[in-house]
């Protein structure tokens, strides 16, 4: 392979500092050139159904819930135009009952409403957590004598993701009048979005609650991390192991002294010379400090960017970092972890890409 030339080295650099400092922008206007591209092979271009407009506006709507049943509610509520009734099932235990309902002439008998999971179309999505498109036949059948069958005889079954799980069955049908249809493209897409947005909100609120000290912890003696290092786009605090701190290793599941502890580790601990309390302490609010970190950068893509081409990172995010600062150390500035500034050293690391020099002469430790 041909050796770069080094005019190539600096243009692509170029190009990616500016691609980094539009990203917000640019993502927005990508999302609505797709689905505008993509809409007429969908198959919902005609006037009876919503259009990309439409879609755009329901996944907004989907967004601006901050709560798990705004959220749902705007779910439901976004599926019409491309189906005929709706219905959410919780998936909890084995069981899945129902939540709500849109377009049934008794949508509120849907709630508590048990799903039978062994029948077809439930059974299918569980096992295989993808979507379910069938016949009336494979639905359950007490649901369809309760409900009414739809006129086409055609069902539709999504699964809505939580943490890796089926958390929801997103049941969809054309209605009870003749000629109704089912959009399943837009319905797979509105259903996805709330998955993610889902896991945004649920990831935002375990911060939030160990701010307050509300959140029941889990043990450092387990090798789990706080959040699954699921890979994914709904995962933005994806774990990652800081610089300027040497790591710690996982502590043993059978109960030892600090000392002893230490001895077994197979790497350097920088708390191994604290008493196991004290260590503790430190290694949640350098976890907590990271979420913070974590959140900011999510956020603010477009002046992150920005910050560090220009090296001015502290005045463009100053509001956020400060507001992260005083969540900090709310939690934990009258504990033992106030002798180590954990979060300065995660804004240096996480923010600067440990480089202090991008976030600007008025960042002040």
């Amino acid at each position: 392979m041909a050796k770069k030339h080094p005019i190539e080295t600096v243009i692509e650099k170029a190009v990616s500092e500016v691609v980094q400092a539009h990203l917000g922008e640019m993502q927005e206007k990508l999302v609505k050139q797709v689905l505008e591209g993509v809409w007429p092979l969908m198959g919902s271009a005609s006037s009876e159904g919503g259009g990309a407009s439409d879609l755009l506006k329901a996944i907004s709507t989907v967004h601006a819930g901050t709560t798990q049943k705004e959220i749902l509610r705007a779910l439901l509520d976004g599926t019409d135009g491309y189906c005929g009734r709706s219905a959410l099932f919780v998936v909890k235990g084995g069981s899945a009952n129902g939540w709500q309902g849109r377009a049934f002439d008794n949508n509120a008998d849907v709630k508590d409403f048990s799903l039978d999971t062994t029948s077809t179309a439930p059974e299918q999505v569980l096992q295989n957590r993808t979507t379910f498109a069938g016949k009336t036949s494979d639905m359950d059948a007490k649901f369809v004598s309760q409900f009414g069958a739809p006129a086409e005889d055609q069902i539709l079954l999504l699964p809505l993701h939580l943490k890796d799980k089926v958390a929801a069955l997103v049941y969809a049908d054309g209605g009870t009048d003749a000629g109704g249809k089912i959009d399943a493209a837009s319905l797979e897409l509105l259903v996805s979005v709330t998955s993610a947005w889902l896991e945004v909100v649920s990831l935002r609120k375990q911060a939030a609650k160990e701010s307050t000290g509300e959140a029941v912890e889990k043990s450092d003696a387990s090798p789990v991390p706080l959040q699954a290092p699921t890979q994914s786009f709904n995962d933005p605090f994806a774990a990652h192991a800081p610089k300027h701190v040497m790591p710690t290793a996982p502590e043993p599941v059978a109960a030892v002294s600090a000392g002893a502890a230490a001895a077994a580790a197979p790497a350097p601990d920088a708390f191994a010379q604290m008493s196991a309390e004290d260590a503790d302490v430190h290694r949640k609010a350098q976890r907590f400090a990271r979420l913070l970190m974590d959140e900011v950068k999510l956020y603010n893509q477009a002046k992150v960017a920005e910050g560090r081409k220009n090296k001015d990172l502290y005045d463009r995010l100053k509001e956020d970092i400060e507001k992260s600062r005083s969540t900090y150390t709310k939690r934990y500035g009258s504990t033992v972890a106030a002798k180590m500034d954990h979060f300065s050293n995660e804004v240096i690391r996480s923010l600067a890409e440990d480089d202090a020099s991008l976030l600007g002469p008025n960042f002040k430790r």
